[in-house]
């Protein structure tokens, strides 16, 4: 007779960030995670995070939205099941709630978690095994600052912390936001790439217009520069530029990615398991965006170490990063609730080991930072 699920607890817990985070919708100071502890009849736990950015200003789930969904609707459809029907169970809650792929994706963590404890073996060995142990990260600069911003991507670089950097654009005038990043770019030459992230601030002529002078400052990379569902405009765009198009909230799942591909769109895509619905989803849009030549890049929604290492376990299995990783949430936090954080070195991040995800929840800092 194999386990139950005995007990699920969803838990919000507010970290304050090392410095304001910048982003075209909102600008963040403290970082929300709903930290899922999952139970089974043989005292087993699997953890999961929910994390979304800004509250409601980025999409339709909140951290609020996402604790009570799981402790209302989910719980009640997940206790007393078999904690290893992680199939079952998706289709159980699938059947039961539309969308809520953030609450979705903490579940999905969880149960993979508590697999992983169970047969004693690391969350990526459950996806088929890791390719690589050493994940490439990159930084956002999000001061706002063009100095403040060079010397901090100078900083990183001579620390080998990071060479690939991501600028958050688009909350300013258009020249504006060109020349802080043609700045930066101009200080950095060819020691590092550069991209940015519009976060779907520009119509399309802007878009347009913004492409043509980023391409020629150097930039490597431009995500998501118009509205998430104008597929015709990012399709235009790519055809447009041989700068590439990174699509980021414009493809949630599997089949978001093949509509935007059959569309005719060619460039990268943000994987997130957030947005999917968990590792093993995120992982389905992977394979329709690499049967359409799309390359693949490891998003993040700032997760903390918890979430950020179970896009780590999924993103380890993959067979190329065109455009690496942006697992660097946990960096972004002023402090952590897990035992030992992630050990970021040489440009990346290494895979944690252990059974499930690797991580032990510190008891005290989860006490401390946990929302009463």
């Amino acid at each position: 007779m194999s386990a139950t699920i005995h007990s699920i607890e969803a838990i919000l817990v507010d970290i304050p960030t090392i410095r304001p985070h910048q982003l075209s919708m909102a600008t963040m100071a403290v970082q929300t995670m709903v930290i899922v502890r999952m139970l089974d009849t043989d005292g087993l736990e699997g953890i999961g995070e929910a994390t979304t950015i800004g509250g409601l200003a980025y999409g339709p789930e909140s951290p609020e939205s996402v604790k009570l969904t799981i402790d209302t609707y989910f719980a009640p459809l997940l206790l007393g099941q078999p904690a290893d029907a992680i199939n079952t169970l998706r289709v159980r809650l699938n059947r039961a709630a539309r969308g809520n792929n953030l609450a979705k994706s903490a579940i999905e963590t969880a149960l993979l978690d508590l697999l992983g404890k169970r047969l004693n073996q690391p969350l990526h060995q459950l996806l088929g095994g890791a390719i690589r142990q050493h994940i490439p990260v990159l930084w956002t600069l999000a001061s706002g600052d063009t100095q403040t911003d060079i010397d901090e991507a100078k900083r990183l670089l001579a620390e080998q912390r990071h060479c690939d950097f991501k600028l958050k654009i688009g909350s300013r005038p258009l020249m504006d936001d060109v020349r802080h990043v043609a700045a930066i770019k101009a200080a950095v030459g060819d020691r590092a790439s550069v991209r940015v992230d519009v976060n779907q601030a520009w119509d399309e002529s802007t878009a347009a217009r913004g492409m043509a002078e980023l391409q020629a400052a150097g930039i490597d990379l431009v995500e998501q520069p118009t509205p998430m569902k104008d597929y015709p405009a990012l399709v235009r765009l790519a055809q447009k530029f041989h700068l590439p198009i990174l699509a980021d909230e414009a493809v949630a799942d599997a089949s978001d990615m093949f509509t935007l591909a059959s569309a005719g769109f060619a460039g990268a895509i943000a994987l997130k398991i957030a947005k999917a619905g968990g590792p093993l989803q995120a992982l389905k849009v992977a394979n329709v965006a690499s049967a359409a030549g799309i390359g693949l890049y490891g998003g993040t929604l700032l997760e903390g170490t918890i979430g950020s290492v179970a896009s780590l376990h999924a993103w380890a299995t993959l067979d190329t990063l065109h455009w690496g990783t942006e697992m660097f949430g946990p960096l972004l936090l002023k402090d952590d609730i897990v035992e030992t954080p992630l050990h970021f070195h040489n440009n990346g991040v290494a895979l944690p080991e252990g059974p499930g995800l690797g991580v032990t929840i510190n008891e005290d800092k989860l006490a401390e930072y946990r929302r009463h």
